[in-house]
């Protein structure tokens, strides 16, 4: 879909390696400009072990020292025959290189700038902002944890949404140049993408006048939607219309509670629920979860098992869907991987080739720009670059 498009991913950690991964998946040739010794991410251990990994496949690897003059004149060279650039370092760092937008775009006017921030512009623009530090400026860690107890999301989500923000953006800029001929400035920030997330607690505060609270602490929309124990394990199933109420009678065996309850129509359910809620909760516990998913299923309410990120190397669904590819994690180890969560005529984006080893395309990518023999190793006895 994007083959013959050129981007320079200059990004890190997650927010801009998550907008190369979707250019790459994409089709676009990707070229991650990473230092000679590697992007740290390489390193990273605890909570961030394997982010280099899922963030960079379908990408070469071009490793350069953008410290040293002969690094960015190679830096520069690679933009002026791109057509989209990459960028997440800290506010102001690209333009003290001589990379920033107003440079590229003086050397290549059709060149479509991606700048990934904390902030777009305004009074915080030159705050540092990692993931967690907007989700609690922006609201939704307070959100997320129980009252008084604000807690992040279990994934980098804000990272990754500010990244395929930057994706939206880059594919709109590269649809007006098709008009123009001149290429523009793009930006995303994570702490405009949380608040776009918690929007729609922003507008039920100004419709009833309150604070809405914690989603532990929420007031539910639905009779039933909830997490119940299993007797062996958690399960959800959320009730949310009459038609699931219906079902969900014939398909357990809550005739006689129903009847007790008075719970006969759906709109019954709302004033029961406080009632209702421990008495499927004995229901549920008596049965095994595979068996309440399966009745569920069959009756086509919403219901779920609470399973682990671990266990969706061997979900059916993503199995046969072919969502799930095997991505080299290291030298020794593999593992199946989410592809993009995307069919694009029929088919999911796939694999074209493993996380690139540090510097692995250094040479063809710079020969590709110009550069003969010579210089290349000129340039790598200098410690300008490395390859594989």
């Amino acid at each position: 879909m994007l083959a013959g498009l050129r981007v320079l991913d200059f990004g890190h950690t997650v927010m801009g390696p998550s907008c190369g991964l979707v250019l790459a998946d994409l089709g676009a040739d990707v070229v991650r400009i990473e230092p000679p010794e590697g992007d740290r991410t390489r390193r990273l251990k605890g909570f961030g072990i394997g982010f280099f990994a899922t963030y960079n496949r379908n990408k070469r690897s071009v490793a350069l020292d953008l410290k040293h003059p002969a690094g960015l004149a190679a830096a520069r060279r690679l933009a002026a025959g791109a057509d989209v650039l990459i960028e997440n370092f800290a506010p102001g760092t690209m333009e003290r290189l001589g990379l920033g937008w107003e440079a590229l775009h003086a050397l290549n006017p059709r060149l479509v700038y991606c700048a990934l921030k904390g902030y777009l512009p305004g009074p915080y623009e030159d705050l540092p902002a990692l993931d967690e530090v907007v989700q609690m400026q922006a609201g939704l860690a307070y959100m997320t944890g129980p009252p008084g107890r604000p807690l992040r999301a279990g994934a980098s989500v804000i990272d990754v949404m500010g990244g395929v923000f930057g994706v939206v953006g880059i594919l709109g800029a590269l649809r007006a140049r098709d008009s123009t001929g001149q290429g523009q400035m793009v930006q995303s920030a994570l702490f405009e993408a949380t608040a776009f997330l918690v929007g729609q607690h922003m507008a039920a505060a100004a419709l009833t006048g309150t604070v809405p609270p914690p989603m532990p602490a929420r007031v539910s929309s639905w009779p039933v939607y909830d997490v119940f124990a299993a007797a062996d394990g958690p399960v959800f199933v959320g009730l949310t219309s009459p038609a699931h109420w219906q079902r969900f009678c014939a398909a357990f065996p809550v005739d006689a509670l129903r009847d007790e309850l008075g719970v006969a129509t759906y709109e019954d359910l709302f004033a029961a629920r406080e009632r209702l809620l421990p008495r499927l909760a004995a229901v549920f516990a008596a049965l095994p979860a595979a068996e309440i998913i399966a009745r569920g299923r069959a009756a086509r309410i919403p219901c779920a098992p609470v399973a682990r990120p671990d266990q969706l190397s061997e979900d059916p669904h993503l199995r046969a869907a072919g969502a799930l590819l095997e991505v080299a994690l290291s030298d020794s180890v593999r593992a199946m991987l989410p592809a993009l969560p995307l069919s694009l005529g029929g088919v999911v984006p796939g694999l074209r080739s493993q996380p690139p080893a540090v510097g692995a395309d250094t040479r063809a990518v710079l020969t590709e720009a110009g550069y003969d023999a010579a210089e290349l190793e000129e340039l790598a006895r200098e410690g300008v670059i490395s390859t594989a």
